[in-house]
């Protein structure tokens, strides 16, 4: 079987067009216009590419002020809802200081729910893992003692510092006591 070389490996004719049929030569060009030609599309190609880079960079600016705008309305619609409970400070804070006590405990406690619902509806939820297994990823362990059963090793015994998460994110550890049979949580 006898190999042919390929057509890279065949010599071209001293036109240097290959021969065949419909194979004519491209016009030439002059070298000094074809020069002229390709210096201006290469100014045209950069004019583009300026454009499209400064066009690219307006884009980036006008979103991230957008994204700053967005989350300054989203703060103060936040604000908004929180306005209620200052307004129930300002009038408990307002009140008679002869008043007794326990009113002023309820009025207290009833503007505590209030805070708490709104912060709870915008994503905030309590961490208390009192009874739980102990989880490093929401609770720091800052003592240890002894379990009173078995079964109770690595839970958490009493909660100092109740964390918090807002919507999955953790904003603070709740700072627990563990028990712990080896003297470490």
């Amino acid at each position: 079987m006898t190999e042919r070389p390929f057509e890279e490996d065949l010599p071209l004719p001293e036109s240097g067009v290959a021969d065949g049929p419909g194979a004519a030569a491209p016009p030439a060009e002059p070298a000094e216009s074809a020069v002229h030609r390709l210096t201006d599309q290469l100014a045209e190609a950069n004019d583009r590419y300026l454009r499209l880079a400064a066009d690219f960079d307006n884009f980036r600016r006008r979103a991230a002020k957008e994204r700053i705008e967005l989350a300054d309305k989203a703060q103060a619609a936040f604000v908004i809802r929180l306005l209620d409970v200052l307004d129930d400070l300002d009038r408990l804070v307002a009140t008679d200081p002869a008043s007794p006590v326990a009113t002023l405990r309820q009025a207290v406690e009833m503007v505590d729910r209030k805070l708490r619902k709104e912060l709870e509806q915008a994503g905030l939820e309590r961490l208390d893992p009192a009874g739980q297994k102990f989880d490093p990823a929401v609770a720091e362990a800052v003592s240890v003692v002894a379990p009173p059963a078995a079964d109770q090793d690595h839970t958490v015994s009493a909660t100092f510092q109740v964390g918090y998460r807002f919507k999955s994110a953790l904003v603070r550890p709740a700072r627990v006591q563990v028990y712990s049979s080896e003297g470490h949580a």
